[in-house]
C-alpha cells in the first residue's frame, strides 16, 4: 500500500515549481489530487508529468466566483478532502516610491484574499483530522529591499494561519504554513533576464543563506507532505524551509 493511497488532495497553484513538486510526491503516492493553475497549457504540461492520479482545473486564485466554482467542481469529483495546499501565488518588487496602487492591489487580491476565501470555500469538505497548508514566505519576517508589499501580504497570510487554525479546531482540522526561502523552482530561469544575469541573482541568494545554497522544490514538498499529514500535534505553525535565513 502506499503512502497516500485513498487521499484526496486540492493544491492551488499546482501546476509550477513548489506546487508541482507536491502534486508528484502525493500522486506517487497513490493519492487522487486536484490541482488548479491560471494558464491551459501549463496545467496541461503538468498533468502529463502527474499521469492519472491528477487532474487539473483553470482557476483564477483571486476570484471568488472562480474560487466558489472550484469548490463545486472538487464536490462532485472528490466528494470530500484530506489535505488543502493553498499554494497559488505571486510576487512582485518595488521600492516604495516606485509601487503602484495596481500592483498593491494584485499582490494582497492573490496572496492574501485569495487563499481566505479558497479556505473558506473549501473548509466543508475537510474530513476531520485533515490538514491544510499556507505558503507563506520568508520575507514576512525580513524586511529586504522593494518586498513591502509582497512581505506583507505573506505576513497577512502567516497572521490568518492562526487564526484559521483556531476557527477549524471545533472541526479537528489543523492549519499549518510552509515559509520557503529562496527555492530553484525554475521560475528565474523561465524568466526573460539572460543567463548570466540569473546566474548572478542565484549567486547573490546562496551568500545570503546561511547554508549556502538555494534550496528545491521537493525540498518545500516534504514539509508540505509532513504539516499535512504528518503533524498530528501541530495547529497555527509555520515552518521555516529556508537554509537557516529567517533562523540564523
Amino acid at each position: 500500500m502506499s503512502t497516500y493511497d485513498g487521499k484526496k488532495i486540492v493544491i492551488t497553484g499546482g501546476s509550477s515549481g513548489i506546487g508541482l513538486a507536491a502534486a508528484r510526491l502525493f500522486a506517487d503516492g497513490g493519492a487522487d489530487v486536484l490541482i488548479t493553475g491560471r494558464t491551459r497549457s501549463t496545467l496541461d504540461a503538468a498533468l502529463e508529468q502527474l499521469g492519472d492520479k491528477a487532474v487539473g482545473v483553470r482557476s483564477d486564485a483571486a476570484s471568488l466566483k472562480a474560487i466558489k466554482a472550484l469548490a463545486g467542481t472538487v464536490r462532485e469529483r472528490f466528494g470530500a478532502l484530506d489535505a488543502l495546499f493553498v499554494n497559488a501565488g505571486v510576487t512582485a518588487s518595488a521600492p516604495l516610491e516606485a509601487t503602484t496602487e495596481e500592483m498593491y492591489d494584485e499582490l494582497f487580491a492573490i496572496n492574501t484574499k485569495g487563499p481566505y476565501f479558497t479556505v473558506q470555500a473549501l473548509a466543508p469538505l475537510l474530513r476531520e483530522g485533515s490538514g491544510v497548508v499556507l505558503t507563506t514566505s520568508v520575507v514576512n519576517v525580513l524586511g529586504l529591499d522593494a518586498l513591502s508589499v509582497y512581505s506583507a501580504s505573506k505576513a497577512a497570510l502567516r497572521s490568518m494561519t492562526r487564526t484559521l487554525a483556531r476557527e477549524l479546531l471545533p472541526r479537528k482540522v489543523r492549519v499549518n504554513a510552509v515559509s520557503p526561502g529562496p527555492i530553484d523552482s525554475g521560475i528565474l530561469d523561465r524568466s526573460s533576464p539572460p543567463a548570466d544575469v540569473v546566474e548572478a541573482t542565484k549567486e547573490t541568494y546562496r551568500s545570503t543563506i546561511p547554508m549556502q545554497r538555494l534550496g528545491s522544490s521537493e525540498e518545500v514538498a516534504a514539509a508540505v507532505a509532513y504539516l499535512a499529514f504528518g503533524a498530528t500535534f501541530s495547529t497555527g505553525t509555520e515552518f521555516p524551509v529556508d537554509g537557516g535565513a529567517s533562523q540564523l
